[in-house]
């Protein structure tokens, strides 16, 4: 194969957090935790404008929780990865033959000769900022260069775990208070949701909606059970 010959593919979706996971697990968690909180409210006797209020304020109580939630998780990691990366520049300033032998035997384990290992440990210890970066990398996991950010993931959140719990209340918005009409909605929102993740991680549409689906209608179903136990004992 000649040089000309070789394609270079250096693109490739995001897999490493940023927006796609917050973004994902809040649609799912506003559509399938709002439905339930209507389901259970509903089995418990309440209707109409009751219904709306107790939607809309689960959907700004879990949207708000959902982005403290990740805006705290991200920050944390992230100010941890840099604590240790800060450790690791220490290390290559005080000891750089140390970290340089200890980059070299990393390569070796993962198949190089001890003299290329070395070289290449030693050909990259030449400029310090490349190389506490390639330490990072290698020894941390992370890149430095690409840390994910808390006001991406607070915001990302935020935003799907909205849209996601608007949907089971949108009919009682609008002025339709038949139960069916929020099933139908919920339970389409979910199929469709399941199947759009499941087209992102090359998954089957068919089988990961079928799948979000029946997780949902399980926890509407309980907390619709549950709502009606507590509705009767309290009237």
């Amino acid at each position: 194969m000649t040089a000309q010959t070789v394609e270079l593919h250096t693109h490739h979706r995001d897999v490493t957090g940023g927006w796609l996971r917050p973004a994902v697990f809040g649609v799912m968690d506003g559509l399938v935790s709002n439905a339930a909180l209507l389901a259970g409210v509903i089995g418990g006797g309440a209707t109409g404008t009751g219904v709306a209020i107790t939607g809309l304020a689960g959907l700004a109580a879990g949207a708000f929780s959902m982005a403290t939630g990740e805006y705290t998780s991200v920050a944390s990691q992230r100010e941890l990865t840099q604590a240790e990366i800060a450790i690791e520049r220490r290390e290559l300033t005080r000891n750089p033959e140390a970290e340089e032998r200890e980059l070299a035997l990393l390569y070796q384990s993962r198949g190089l000769t001890p003299e290329l290992a070395a070289e290449v440990a030693r050909q990259l210890h030449h400029n310090e900022e490349v190389a506490w970066r390639v330490h990072a990398r290698e020894e941390l996991g992370v890149d430095p260069d690409d840390l994910p950010s808390p006001w991406v993931a607070a915001g990302s959140s935020f935003l799907a775990f909205a849209i996601g719990a608007l949907i089971p209340v949108l009919p009682f918005l609008v002025g339709l208070s038949s139960t069916l009409a929020v099933i139908l909605l919920t339970a389409t929102a979910l199929f469709a949701t399941g199947a759009m993740v499941a087209r992102l991680t090359a998954r089957s549409p068919l089988y990961g909606g079928a799948r979000q689906l029946a997780l949902g209608a399980l926890a509407t179903a309980v907390t619709y059970g549950v709502g009606s136990l507590v509705g009767t004992f309290i009237t």
